[in-house]
């Protein structure tokens, strides 16, 4: 039968110590009576009684009979080597169980000193197919704080070989000033063909920022240098100092970069995104081509933040390209992905290869907006609208 579970070192009206426990003898037919497996004991916590059981017999515990319970065997918490603690999964993680990682690049890329030479030497030999036109002039567009001008200081300071902040960094939601910053070639060499501008953020609530009509007067060429925008007073003929009239085709933007940042892609207002596609569809109802750019990757995918060579491996970034895709309306074959310096203080040439192909990719779309308007083709096109 049961027997009383006998326990020593009392401890304030309460005993503690290990169960004993006792088994009844062989039964008198000579056999051998069955005996339960081995148990795992669990020590008991101060202020509680102990139950063991045997074979049929009752249990009891202190002085008190008490009706048969199973009795139930708890596994240990998994003990951690000293100094280590178990990961928590972070949902921003490009690995998680290897199931965020692809098996093959969705991009090919060539990660090496030497791919970044000849990108540099691609942008500095840049010669625009139109000859009255000096350099090809891209405007960047985007959000408040989406990494237009940390983009410009980024490519910039690939040039000059350091980390350099030139570009107007930071948050702006009224009183930006229009800026063009000329691409230099390596080690303040002669300007590449590019003009990287930059202006103030567009409106995410139609409140603040750039407005619809002052972009399309920067896009047309209306715009002076130095333009300070404000949305009390829109870009006009009469009110804007030094506003151009009838713009060359050097004055107008030759390609559109919209910039998104990716850790805010599904955060950003559903209303950017009819912004967006309104934009998209006037600038090129004015013949203009356009790209873009998806920043602060390192900021959704923790594998890419720490190796940015595994940009195009993430399943992470491949789904928030998607999702850019749908908020600009494009297609994601017009967006590539950038990692922009910020509190770096040396180059990367892994990053730098990243800039600088976003860089080529821009360029290639400009260069179409200069063979549309070639004056052979400008002569095709207006005969074919007659």
């Amino acid at each position: 039968m049961f027997s009383s579970v006998k326990e020593k070192n009392s401890f304030g009206g309460f005993s503690i110590g290990s169960p004993v426990l006792t088994t009844k003898p062989s039964s008198s037919n000579g056999l051998t009576p069955l005996t339960a497996a081995p148990t795992t004991s669990v020590q008991p916590a101060f202020g509680t009684t102990t139950l063991t059981r045997d074979d049929n017999s009752e249990v009891t515990g202190s002085s008190e009979t008490r009706e048969p319970r199973p009795q139930f065997t708890f596994l240990a918490r998994k003990e951690w080597p000293k100094g280590r603690t178990p990961r928590k999964s972070s949902g921003k993680s490009c690995q998680n169980g290897g199931q965020l990682k692809l098996e093959s690049p969705w991009r090919n890329m060539d990660w090496t000193e030497e791919r970044k030479t000849s990108l540099m030497e691609t942008i500095t030999s840049y010669r625009r197919s139109c000859e009255e036109v000096p350099q090809a002039r891209v405007l960047l567009l985007g959000p408040v704080s989406s990494g237009k001008s940390s983009f410009i200081s980024s490519v910039q300071s690939v040039f000059n070989g350091r980390v350099t902040n030139r570009a107007m960094v930071g948050s702006f939601s009224s009183g930006f000033t229009k800026k063009s910053f000329n691409i230099r070639g390596k080690k303040g060499e002669d300007h590449t063909g590019l003009v990287l501008c930059d202006t103030m953020g567009m409106s995410e609530d139609g409140m603040t920022g750039l407005t619809l009509h002052d972009i399309l007067s920067v896009v047309k060429g209306h715009v002076p240098e130095g333009h300070k925008f404000s949305p009390d007073q829109p870009v006009s003929a009469s009110e804007t100092v030094g506003y151009v009239k009838r713009p060359s085709l050097k004055d107008k933007v030759h390609c559109v970069a919209f910039v998104v940042d990716a850790s805010k892609i599904t955060t950003y207002p559903k209303g950017l995104s009819t912004t967006f596609k309104q934009l998209r569809k006037h600038i090129s109802d004015l013949g203009v081509h356009q790209v873009a750019l998806l920043t602060h990757v390192d900021q959704v995918c923790l594998q890419t933040a720490k190796d940015v060579t595994g940009v195009y491996e993430s399943r992470t970034i491949q789904d928030v390209m998607g999702k850019a895709a749908a908020l600009l309306g494009m297609s994601t074959s017009y967006i590539v992905p950038v990692k922009n310096y910020s509190s770096e203080l040396d180059l990367d040439v892994n990053t730098d290869v990243l800039l600088l192909s976003a860089v080529d990719h821009i360029l290639q779309y400009a260069d179409l907006y200069f063979q549309d308007n070639a004056p052979q083709n400008k002569e095709l096109k207006t005969a074919l609208d007659l």
